[in-house]
């Protein structure tokens, strides 16, 4: 019924505030995605290609991230993060993604 819907949307509104604050705390300048399940941080700060990033995340933290380089040349610099998943799979994923992170920042 309706009050199911009401609930999906405050749940997923909370996984969004959620995932935004994680990735802005890592130090990730992060779009704040309107009505999609998806947050696209910039991972500039790492020097990396969004390839590069996304192929290391998945092998050194087990992190699925998808390249922004998939989503056009105006992706590229950028990471798309899903958080159509549990909190408690997106706050272990911030807490790799924040390890990779400080592991891979260059100095600014």
């Amino acid at each position: 019924g309706e009050e199911n819907v009401a609930e999906m949307v405050e749940d997923y509104n909370h996984r969004r505030l959620v995932i935004v604050k994680g990735l802005r705390e890592i130090g990730l300048l992060c779009f704040e995605p309107k009505g999609a399940f998806y947050a696209f941080p910039s991972i500039k700060c790492t020097g990396m290609s969004s390839e590069e990033f996304a192929e290391k995340l998945l092998t050194e933290e087990k992190v699925v991230v998808v390249p922004g380089s998939a989503f056009g040349p105006g992706g590229e610099g950028h990471v798309r993060c899903c958080y159509a998943t549990s909190l408690t799979k997106i706050e272990e994923a911030l807490l790799r993604m924040k390890r990779f992170v400080d592991k891979y920042r260059k100095e600014a």
